[in-house]
């Protein structure tokens, strides 16, 4: 599977992890980037924010405001991107000492893509970093309206690998579960850390290889459940999966018998287009023709699939193949051999924009072999 686009890298030795952080404005990031930069953790961390005046970064503890890059009483760095993300990254791989993880700060209104790409088409920063993590911090008390008025705080979600669901004390459980159920509508890849006060730990968001193709398995118990039959199909606590391995507790959805329409959540209808869509098929698939139909499907809808992962069975090949894509930029691999374990069959999920579930049926099963 290879595809004329840069490809995502995995991690080499000695290389940088990157996490991009994201979220809405007031969800809580500098809470976390203060954190970051002050906390005893014993790591010397970068971190990249966009705009240092909007951040709000505690002044106190800046040395020489005036400088791009600020140095902390924790040995960690703060920088400001006034020009190109590229030029400060190259600046920090400069610097002696190096760093254990660098962190890059959106604005509350961007999207992540373009940032997380950047780590895939500059040669200089892929051969010093690789992208770590997309991490969206997500204001419960704030995100249903945010969710029906904005564009980008959707976005943000369904293009994220994990959410820091911050503010948790300020809703009750019930909200919370419903809230937990919007996002993984948009959403179903990526876990859901409840936090307050951006108070998750620090090793939960950073150091998860989750652009790795061999961890995509291990990322996605939900996902990859055998038994996971019919598109779509949300796990509650009476479909007889163990769910004690994840850290997102109980879905909720629609046929749970739970009744959300207590919650006047207007913005429950309008989710800007953007949900995610698993697929499934138990024949095996013929290895080029999934090729060819994920390299077209990218190259006409690229702009609206934010993300996409797979496991898929193809036949005559005693591994799996497991794929990836960012937008345009594809990439795919055999992995491990299947077991006698293992379910045999194929699954993707595609998360994106206006995505035609029918139509994505009909061309993964024309690639049945």
């Amino acid at each position: 599977m290879t595809q004329s686009s840069p490809s995502l890298a995995a991690p080499a030795p000695g290389k940088i992890p990157v996490t991009v952080l994201t979220g809405y404005l007031g969800a809580g990031k500098t809470t976390l980037l203060n954190r970051i930069l002050t906390e005893e953790h014993g790591k010397r961390y970068a971190v990249i924010v966009n705009e240092f005046g909007e951040v709000g970064i505690d002044n106190d503890l800046v040395v020489g405001a005036d400088e791009e890059v600020f140095e902390m009483n924790n040995g960690c760095v703060c920088c400001t991107v006034r020009g190109d993300l590229i030029r400060v990254l190259q600046g920090l791989m400069k610097r002696k000492g190096g760093f254990d993880a660098i962190i890059v700060e959106t604005t509350g209104l961007a999207d992540p893509g373009p940032v997380a790409q950047t780590f895939f088409v500059d040669d200089d920063v892929k051969a010093r970093t690789y992208l770590d993590s997309v991490t969206a911090v997500v204001d419960a008390k704030h995100i249903l309206l945010r969710l029906g008025d904005s564009k980008e705080a959707v976005e943000q979600i369904a293009f994220a690998d994990q959410i820091v669901l911050n503010k948790t004390d300020l809703v009750s459980e019930d909200d919370l579960r419903h809230v937990e159920a919007r996002i993984k509508r948009i959403n179903p890849l990526a876990p859901i850390h409840r936090a307050q006060r951006s108070n998750v730990p620090l090793d939960a968001i950073i150091g998860k290889h989750s652009f790795d193709l061999e961890r995509i398995t291990e990322l996605e118990p939900e996902f990859l459940n055998p038994g996971h039959g019919e598109a779509g199909h949300v796990h509650d606590e009476h479909c007889g999966h163990d769910h004690h391995h994840h850290d997102h507790g109980h879905v909720h959805d629609e046929h749970c018998g739970h009744d959300h329409h207590g919650h006047d959540h207007k913005s429950d209808i309008h989710d800007d287009g953007v949900k995610g869509i698993s697929l499934t098929l138990d024949r095996p698939v013929d290895g080029q023709k999934i090729t060819v139909w994920l390299n077209e499907l990218l190259a006409r809808r690229g702009p609206d699939i934010l993300r996409a992962k797979g496991i898929i069975d193809v036949r005559g090949e005693e591994r799996r193949l497991v794929f990836q894509a960012v937008h345009m930029i594809l990439e795919g691999d055999f992995q491990r051999a299947w077991t006698d374990k293992d379910k045999r069959y194929s699954r993707m999920v595609f998360i994106g924009r206006d995505l035609d579930e029918a139509e994505l049926k009909a061309g993964f099963e024309a690639t049945a072999a």
